[in-house]
């Protein structure tokens, strides 16, 4: 079957103290599982879009590969409840996930798929302390506002989460939507990756809240600036302070608060964003 992102679901709304029949445009979810060599080895429930981004994005982040040429192919495979993304690797990638996977319970759908150890929950992530970027007050507040206005999905449903690439020269390049927040960002993973763009040179913009895995994959796909709107966890303050990554959070219209590496965000003219 073919699926589609949104569908109209009945509502019965309270409008001025009165009850009125409705409908409004909610979001779809559907189980989307990805398949290595035949094999599953995660299942996320997940808007079913961009998947080609969302299959090589989630690839990178769990550590399955380290770039785009170790995948050779990807397919979206539609059956009657869910879809199938099977993903080819490289040989000796490929034979190196099969090592791993012998070790492993089962497949899995969260933000941290497909470990098998405390230790590997909380595994170091690369250190991203080396990059140039620096970023003025006002690219915060203007990373923040094209987001917000580059979800359709979001407008639409107000029930998405969204994940940005943002780069001072050129404002955002990338914008991934999906009722998961992992899902959004490894959907941009993916984007960027694809897109050529080095994730060194600009900044994670999300509008969820800052958990240690939101950290752990901005720092793989290479950015060391990472924005939410939301707050972080400690866990994810720590990991961010290790990796030398800027984390930026509370963002409400000029207001911030920055809780690590705040060297690369200067002072800059908020007055100056559109």
């Amino acid at each position: 079957m073919t699926f589609t992102i949104t569908a109209r679901a009945p509502e019965t709304a309270r409008r001025n103290g009165i009850l009125q029949s409705g409908s409004r445009i909610v979001p779809e979810e559907v189980p989307v599982a990805f398949s290595y060599g035949g094999s599953t080895h995660a299942v996320m429930m997940a808007t079913p879009d961009d998947l080609e981004d969302f299959a090589l994005g989630f690839s990178l982040t769990e550590g399955i590969i380290t770039g785009r040429a170790e995948v050779s192919g990807i397919e979206i495979v539609e059956g009657e409840q869910g879809i199938d993304v099977q993903v080819s690797l490289a040989d000796e990638i490929a034979d190196r996930l099969r090592a791993r996977r012998r070790s492993m319970a089962g497949p899995v759908g969260c933000g941290l798929c497909g470990i098998e150890s405390i230790e590997q929950a909380v595994r170091p992530v690369p250190d991203v302390s080396a990059s140039l970027l620096a970023l003025s007050h006002a690219d915060i507040v203007r990373a923040v506002s094209l987001l917000n206005e580059a979800q359709p999905l979001h407008r639409e449903t107000r029930a998405v989460h969204g994940a940005g690439f943002y780069l001072p020269t050129s404002g955002l390049v990338a914008v991934r939507e999906d009722v998961g927040r992992h899902n959004a960002l490894d959907k941009l993973c993916g984007a960027v990756v694809r897109s050529g763009e080095k994730g060194g040179d600009g900044a994670v913009v999300v509008t969820s809240r800052l958990s240690v895995e939101m950290v752990q994959k901005a720092a793989i796909l290479g950015s060391p600036v990472l924005i939410a709107i939301s707050a972080p966890t400690a866990l994810a303050i720590r990991t961010a302070e290790e990796a030398g990554m800027t984390l930026v959070a509370l963002v409400r219209g000029e207001d911030f608060e920055i809780f690590t590496h705040p060297h690369r965000i200067s002072p800059g003219s908020i007055a100056d964003v559109a």
